[in-house]
């Protein structure tokens, strides 16, 4: 079950008490106060962990609360810290306040946390209010309630790649063939109704992840077909793979495909489609595929084109270095822009 959006509420756990307490001991008259101070309460913590790709374990139960501090007690005795409650999300969880709307945190890295709710202070005891001149306190404070809020949580995929096409172009297909993932692959659209990611590992340990969008329709960008429940999924990656149905089965040209993809991407985010750019000329296998590829290779002759069949294809190298390549270009740049800013 893939689950991208989210609302909890969360709650920090509440301070315990402090004691007002005299020592009473034998032989030890007028012993004085050692009552303790009572434990803090624990935090409600976010954390990301890579192997988490959904919302879904925030769905069934949401409300979540750290434990409470203990009381403070006798003979000076304080409560210890309440227990944490901590929270896995996935990379790419974008956290807002649910009444305000607005943005607290987006954990956007692996191994990132954040204190969404504190715990409350534990109370002092009435040991710490003796002074000279008042040696028998019996003032304590009672604890401080642990700080609640109601919260959304948006996950917005992150992955190197992200491939971007018509339902049916043959998305999946690639996907699975690229990499360790398995996809639903299926002979007609909208096979698959949430993002997949794949990791392409190379045998020097390096690796690259790649997005699998839901397929677009036009009106996307209006919420149309899956709309924008998956186009913001597309925010995030660093290089666009367009894959094209070469063989035009569904009665469009693929370079419609391509300008009306990339007309509704604009349309979603201004600007979207201006990111590097890799076309995949998919379904080669079809004979009327060599001669739409010509003609689209005329139209954009500035573009990386590379023709393959993703169904029948065997060696999928060629599309794994040209992606490797393009984001290595992207990553430099973006590290040359960091260090002159």
């Amino acid at each position: 079950m893939f689950v991208d959006k989210a609302c909890i509420t969360v709650k920090g756990g509440d301070g315990g008490n402090g004691c007002s307490s005299f020592r009473r001991e034998k032989f030890v008259p007028k012993g004085g106060p050692d009552g303790g101070d009572g434990g803090r309460g624990g935090d409600v913590i976010l954390e990301t962990k890579s192997g988490e790709q959904s919302l879904a374990s925030l769905v069934f139960n949401r409300h979540f609360k750290a434990k409470s501090g203990p009381h403070g007690s006798g003979k000076k005795q304080h409560g210890r810290r309440g227990e944490d409650c901590r929270l896995s999300v996935p990379v790419g969880t974008i956290i807002r306040d649910a009444e305000t709307k607005e943005f607290i945190v987006d954990l956007n890295e692996e191994g990132m946390s954040f204190v969404i709710a504190e715990g409350g202070r534990g109370g002092r005891g009435n040991a710490r209010f003796a002074t000279s001149t008042n040696r028998a306190p019996r003032r304590c404070e009672p604890g401080i309630e642990g700080q609640e809020r109601i919260i959304e949580l948006e996950l917005k995929t992150i992955a190197d790649v992200g491939l971007v096409g018509f339902p049916n172009a043959g998305k999946s297909t690639l996907l699975g063939a690229v990499s360790a993932a398995k996809p639903k692959t299926a002979p007609y659209p909208f096979t698959t109704l949430h993002p997949m990611v794949g990791v392409v590992e190379f045998e020097d340990f390096t690796r690259l992840t790649i997005a699998d969008i839901p397929g677009l329709i036009e009106g996307a960008h209006d919420n149309v077909g899956l709309g924008h429940e998956f186009l913001k999924h597309i925010e995030r990656t660093k290089l666009l793979c367009y894959v094209l149905d070469m063989a035009g089965v569904d009665g469009r040209h693929p370079w419609e495909d391509f300008e009306a993809l990339k007309r509704e991407l604009d349309l979603y985010m201004k600007g979207l489609s201006e990111r590097p750019t890799v076309v995949i000329a998919n379904k080669m296998d079809i004979e009327i595929s060599q001669e739409n590829l010509e003609l689209l290779e005329q139209d954009y002759p500035n573009i990386t084109i590379i023709p393959m069949s993703a169904a029948n294809d065997n060696d999928f190298e060629l599309l794994r270095s040209s992606l490797r390549e393009k984001l290595a270009e992207v990553r430099a740049k973006e590290e040359l822009i960091s260090y002159k800013s």
